[in-house]
């Protein structure tokens, strides 16, 4: 909030600014305390050039609040950026600068930055002047998540709308119970009417028991009501994950999605509860209280009736200045989840490089940091108790004093007076469940965020321009000038200017050093990441023109970190074929050299896999993977150095059986090892994200430099 509050601040910023300047203006914002001499000295200039660029940045009120830390970081970023966007003669790309200029930043600021300079950039008139959008509102961006959110309530209208209704009727029994308290203590007692007595007394134990009624009635179905509107809202959050590609898995990171489909949703779950249920109870209570209260005694609801407007306002601005640090918060459990995912998942390289106490150390760290956060985010709540504490104890002593009085001199029964206190007693009771709502709705809302990114991220790969009805004929494949970078940046290049042409059925062998771009080549042939020039064609058409579904079941695709799943090796398997027989399954893992081991194990084909394919090796989860991968019979077969784990013999045995049982199908083997590829129709050399040479075996161990290093290393090792 202190960022965005800033970059929105002045409209005048933009004018003060020029790249010229940049870093005074950042030495003078980050050394408050110097002299205009000091300054100076440290930047090389005239102590005139400082006071004209310490007035230009008084001028913008960037030297407002620069003592506060955030603020200097954000004045440093705004004073950069605003700076390089003056200057731009022509509307650049906002790219060529986003990698520098965001290094460190979340996403979420990251894009408020991009907004305000391209915003910056469109309109920056002839004398430099910027009109800036209007700052985001806290209040308006939570109404329209809540909007977006409650769609997923379908299903259970019925039971949400019926909680509320519930909980009104517990309320109106509730606050009848003083006032017949009131009278059997006034008139029943008095008049020593014992009749009277018992027959009011019945009535508020029919109340009582009808109020536990209705509350376990209400609270029945919130619960109802959440769990199921979290069981939705998981559903569309998992399926919209589902859609996302490999760029939109990056950019949120694996952890993070864990967190959002799991604490964030509980976070909102929670929230829905209570606000079908207390936001409905505690409100009705505190105005029916009120009412009862003030027909009592007008006189003494006035203490009541000054302490409310004090408590709401205390509370909604604890909850405003709480929401930026229940954020920061929800990502440090991004943090110790990414770490817990970390360990997990390499334990076993923990334990054999005895790194098990550095891991726990790491943990530490991150479980720290977490409790600062919650610590930092929840202090501010703290107070809200003693203050709800002290301004009960207050009313009730206030209400006892001056009513004593009353009672004394007549002007009040003893069993009104007791009955206003009962009823004080409800409104602040119920102004303490309103508080805990409050606390609860900013931790939601935190947490209703950043639900609401994924939902609202558009999948980087979608079927905009995809034909329904066109279908991958062959395996024919063509690279047209094509190049890629992950951050979609011209300047960052995995892959520049790629030309290659491969025939259906042709097998092609890739080799390269690390880094040389042979995984993110593939990669782009079913559209796990899409172009940044340049097109990539299979059957004579751009392969944005298939469906995504269409394209992806023509392609097999083995990748380098091998994946099994928690099952039987037949369901595995079937991942490729849901439909396959039990003869296409066991031809697919002759071929890849895999049903010898599987029938050696006592269950066969139903064998029980752990998690990732825990008990079996390495060289037998990469047969079973291109085992799965065949069972596709798909028309391009993809295989990303996965015979690694395998020994040569079984190795030439696989490949064989590609060439003797596939023969229509286009190969791409990607290997370290020449004896892998060295029989390929044609084998690609990489080099830095470029083509150094294609050609077959025997032509480029006679002309290319970088084949002959490879292959003769690989000799030696042989000798």
């Amino acid at each position: 909030n202190v960022l965005r509050r800033n970059l929105f601040r002045k409209k005048s910023a933009g004018c003060a600014l020029y790249d010229g300047q940049r870093p005074m203006m950042e030495t003078i914002v980050c050394h408050p305390g110097c002299t205009q001499q000091e300054l100076a000295s440290m930047l090389c200039i005239t102590p005139a050039s400082v006071a004209l660029s310490t007035k230009r940045l008084q001028k913008a009120g960037f030297l407002e609040k620069r003592r506060d830390a955030d603020n200097q970081r954000c004045i440093r970023l705004y004073a950069t950026e605003a700076a390089k966007a003056l200057v731009q003669e022509q509307r650049r790309a906002f790219d060529e600068v986003d990698a520098v200029t965001f290094a460190g930043l979340s996403e979420q600021d990251r894009e408020t930055l991009r907004r305000l300079l391209d915003h910056m950039i469109q309109n920056l008139s002839s004398d430099g002047d910027v009109e800036f959008p209007a700052p985001p509102c806290f209040w308006k961006e939570t109404d329209l998540m809540l909007k977006k959110l409650l769609h997923y309530v379908r299903g259970y209208v019925k039971t949400s709308v019926l909680t509320p209704i519930v909980v009104m009727a517990e309320v109106v029994l509730e606050v009848f119970i003083p006032l017949y308290m009131s009278r059997i203590i006034d008139v029943g007692i008095p008049n020593a009417d014992l009749p009277y007595v018992l027959k009011t007394g019945g009535v508020m134990v029919l109340m009582a028991l009808g109020a536990l009624l209705f509350g376990a009635l209400g609270a029945r179905l919130a619960v109802y009501s959440s769990n199921g509107a979290a069981k939705n809202l998981r559903l569309a959050l998992f399926d919209k994950i589902e859609s996302f590609s490999f760029k939109n898995t990056d950019k949120f990171s694996t952890a993070s999605l864990v967190t959002r489909l799991t604490n964030d949703i509980t976070n909102v779950q929670q929230s829905f509860q209570m606000m079908i249920r207390l936001l409905a109870r505690s409100p009705l209570m505190l105005i029916l209280a009120t009412v009862f209260a003030v027909r009592i005694s007008p006189e003494l609801s006035v203490i009541i009736l000054l302490a409310i407007p004090i408590l709401g306002g205390a509370m909604a601005f604890i909850s405003k200045l709480a929401f930026p640090r229940f954020e920061a918060m929800l990502k440090k459990y991004d943090s110790m989840n990414a770490r817990t995912q970390e360990t997990l998942v390499a334990i076993r390289v923990v334990k054999s490089f005895v790194r098990g106490d550095y891991e726990t150390v790491r943990f530490s760290e991150s479980a720290a940091a977490l409790k600062n956060a919650q610590k930092r985010a929840e202090k501010l709540f703290v107070i809200a108790s003693p203050i709800m504490q002290i301004t009960m104890y207050a009313c009730i002593l206030g209400v006892i004093w001056l009513g004593g009085g009353h009672v004394l001199n007549g002007g009040l029964q003893s069993g009104a007076l007791i009955s206003f206190i009962t009823y004080i007693t409800q409104i602040l009771v119920a102004l303490m469940m309103i508080t805990m709502a409050f606390v609860n709705f900013v931790l939601s809302s935190a947490s209703a965020k950043r639900i609401c990114e994924v939902l609202d991220e558009v999948p980087a790969i979608g079927d905009e321009q995809a034909d329904p009805s066109l279908t991958v004929k062959n395996g024919s494949i063509e690279f047209s000038d094509v190049c890629f970078s992950y951050a979609d940046d011209p300047n960052n290049l995995t892959l520049e200017h790629i030309d290659l042409s491969i025939r259906s059925g042709e097998v092609i062998g890739i080799i390269g050093g690390s880094g040389s771009g042979k995984t993110s080549l593939v990669q782009l042939i079913p559209r796990l990441y899409d172009v940044l020039s340049g097109s990539v064609r299979v059957a004579g058409h751009d392969v944005r023109e298939y469906p995504v579904e269409t394209l992806r079941a023509a392609v097999g695709m083995v990748l380098q970190k091998n994946v099994l799943f928690s099952g039987t090796i037949e369901e595995n398997l079937r991942w490729g074929n849901a439909d396959a027989t039990q003869a296409q399954i066991e031809a697919a893992c002759r071929a890849a050299c895999a049903h010898d081991f599987i029938t050696r194990f006592p269950d066969g084909y139903q064998t029980v896999l752990g998690q990732g394919g825990v008990n079996v090796s390495g060289g037998q989860k990469q047969r079973l993977c291109i085992a799965r991968a065949l069972l596709k019979s798909p028309k391009i077969l993809i295989l990303d150095d996965s015979t690694s784990a395998v020994d040569t013999a079984t190795d030439a045995s696989i490949r064989e059986s590609f060439r003797t049982a596939l023969p229509e199908t286009t190969k791409l083997i990607i290997a370290q090892r020449i004896t892998s590829i060295m029989d390929a129709d044609r084998i690609l050399v990489l080099n830095d994200g470029k083509i150094d040479a294609v050609g077959t075996h025997e032509e480029l161990l006679a002309h290319n430099k970088i084949y002959q290093e490879v292959y003769y290393s690989q000799q030696k090792g042989v000798e």
